[in-house]
């Protein structure tokens, strides 16, 4: 049924919930898990000149990310291909589902009021969009373990 799985990561995220989703299906269908982590690279138009620094660190810490789910998924015995792809994330997600992807496994925060107005989701708006099934996996209480929003997955 799933032979392709998806699994965005946020570049320089340090916990995403939504891994043992994506290792717990891949083992049972036999699966592939498809990591990619988008660098935005709407910082360059924002920022204009000279932001170069930044995106490069921007795009490091993405790799960085995959790498790391890559190697926790490979240690429990899942096959994986990791991708860095700078773009917009909704836009690398849509491309990532186009290219093949039979599902999506995302982590979801719960924001609410104007942090969620202005700050949107990512994968609010991957589940408007995907041709695909979208399983969220809301995330833990990020000051149940010490961790801040801003370095979770999925937004």
């Amino acid at each position: 049924m799933y032979d392709d799985i998806l699994l965005p990561v946020a570049p320089g995220g340090k916990a995403n919930d939504a891994i043992p989703h994506a290792v717990s299906l891949a083992q049972h269908y036999d699966a592939t898990v498809h990591v990619v982590s988008a660098a935005d690279n709407a910082v360059d138009t924002l920022a204009g000149p000279g932001t170069g620094a930044f995106s490069d660190r921007l795009e490091e810490a993405a790799e960085e990310r995959v790498e790391a789910v890559t190697d926790e998924l490979e240690a429990a015995g899942v096959e994986t291909v990791g991708s860095v792809v700078r773009g917009d994330p909704l836009e690398v997600i849509e491309n990532a589902i186009e290219d093949g992807a039979d599902i999506v496994i995302m982590p979801s925060h719960t924001r609410r009021g104007l942090r969620r107005l202005l700050l949107g989701s990512v994968t609010e708006k991957v589940v408007r969009v995907a041709s695909v099934p979208v399983v969220t996996v809301p995330m833990s209480d990020p000051d149940a373990d010490g961790e801040t929003a801003a370095s979770t997955d999925g937004e």
